[in-house]
């Protein structure tokens, strides 16, 4: 018999996979852009700082540049899709204990990356005509995330108005 964490689990890995995929060819089509340079620092926005930390190679926060925060956070991510013992892949295994945890702190890391697209580099997706795509993503990813609790609500706050544009007339 298959338990509700079992179906949601299933639910919830497949989506971090197509969410991830969806975030990274997003910032993807921005890497010329968000350098080193014109983001020294992961921001979203005056107000909101990300610092980097995989509680592994790098327990303590540091402060890195955009790109670095995306690259690590890619990398990070895939990592732990690639573990069996977080992401199984064979029908019938079994998912950890702390699997929703893993998968919350994908999503509120997904998110930040929206956070600084929209803060650092909406102008140049306007320019590059995929503001479209980038808000049926955001969309998509606000929803289901909303719907499923997956980031806390003070996680949102760079992107306040937006997401409740999206969440409230629903």
């Amino acid at each position: 018999m298959v338990t509700s964490f079992e179906v949601w689990s299933l639910k919830f890995s497949v989506s971090a996979v197509d969410f991830f995929n969806q975030v990274n060819l997003l910032h993807g089509t921005l890497t010329e852009f968000c350098t080193p340079e014109t983001c020294p620092t992961m921001t979203a926005g005056p107000k909101y700082e990300y610092r980097w930390a995989d509680g592994v190679q790098i327990k303590k926060p540091i402060e890195v540049s955009a790109p670095k925060y995306v690259e690590y956070l890619m990398d990070w991510i895939e990592s732990q899709l690639d573990d069996e013992s977080i992401f199984p892949q064979k029908l019938g295994a079994p998912f950890p204990p702390n699997f929703k945890e893993v998968v919350k702190t994908i999503f509120k890391r997904l998110f930040r990356v929206y956070a600084h697209i929209y803060h650092s580099h909406f102008q140049k997706i306007v320019s590059l005509k995929e503001e479209a795509h980038l808000n049926t993503c955001f969309k998509h990813f606000i929803l289901f995330t909303c719907e499923f609790g997956l980031i806390d609500k003070k996680e949102l706050a760079p992107l306040q108005e937006l997401v409740e544009s999206i969440v409230i007339p629903y």
